[in-house]
């Protein structure tokens, strides 16, 4: 369902439900086309502002995504949006689409409560994996995965890329008994890079990848790169493993 668009689709009550809503038609379209494929038989609502969200009552609604669209997150008018959703589904996660990969922005959508902090840089793999961990009941927070294991803060001084590359396999070596070079991979991994483009930074043929995947994906427990992701960040957050019933 579209306010904008005139799209139709059916409101069921049983019918699990995801709703975006953001005043860009382009932004909000793109991801419903992605949800389309990721949540087939889903219900998926994108509406303009949170003044159409009584169109969604009676829905089964799992999850809200709101465009923040250059807002602060603590400004009033965000605050405004949060308050007429927790009003109308008070059960539902919400997660914020930003522009912006701000560790700060993140973590004060963190003390507000919200479940996710999507921003535009992520590379789509990363992106859905994150998305299915909020549905698991999950919280998303890539831009706060290292305060959140090495205990930083906002202040902290920020860490060049070879710099989180390096913490970044230390901490995979200890979640799961990854080998060094597993840790390499799933760095590479998380950073949405193909088994080609993996491959060529580490000077490793793709078969030799693929196998590294698979001893990865056998110790997490997963059944493709996705939900690799997923899990990944998940038990590196401190958290359970993501998975949808």
């Amino acid at each position: 369902m579209s306010d904008s668009s005139g799209a139709r689709r059916r409101v069921g009550r049983n019918t699990l439900t995801v709703i975006i809503i953001g005043n860009s038609t382009l932004a909000r379209t793109a991801v419903v086309k992605l949800l389309e494929r990721e949540l087939a038989g889903w219900n998926l609502i994108d509406l303009v502002s949170t003044e159409s969200l009584d169109r969604a009552l009676g829905a089964e609604v799992r999850l809200i995504a709101l465009d923040l669209a250059s807002r602060a997150v603590e400004s009033a008018s965000v605050r405004e949006d949060l308050a007429a959703i927790a009003a109308r589904f008070p059960d539902a996660p919400i997660t914020l689409l930003s522009g912006t990969d701000d560790a700060i922005i993140a973590r004060q959508a963190l003390k507000m409560g919200i479940r996710g902090f999507f921003s535009t840089s992520l590379p789509v793999d990363i992106a859905l994996a994150g998305l299915r961990l909020v549905l698991a009941g999950g919280t998303f927070f890539p831009q706060l995965l290292g305060a959140v294991t090495n205990g930083a803060n906002e202040h902290s001084p920020a860490r060049n890329g070879a710099e989180k590359s390096l913490d970044d396999r230390t901490q995979y070596c200890a979640i799961a008994g990854f080998t060094p070079r597993e840790a390499e991979i799933l760095a590479e991994l998380q950073s949405g890079c193909s088994n080609k483009v993996i491959a060529g930074k580490l000077n490793l043929s793709g078969h030799t990848v693929k196998m590294h995947l698979q001893h990865i994906m056998r110790k997490l427990q997963a059944q493709n790169r996705t939900e690799v992701v997923a899990r990944l960040i998940q038990r590196t957050a401190g958290g359970h493993d993501a998975s949808l019933t």
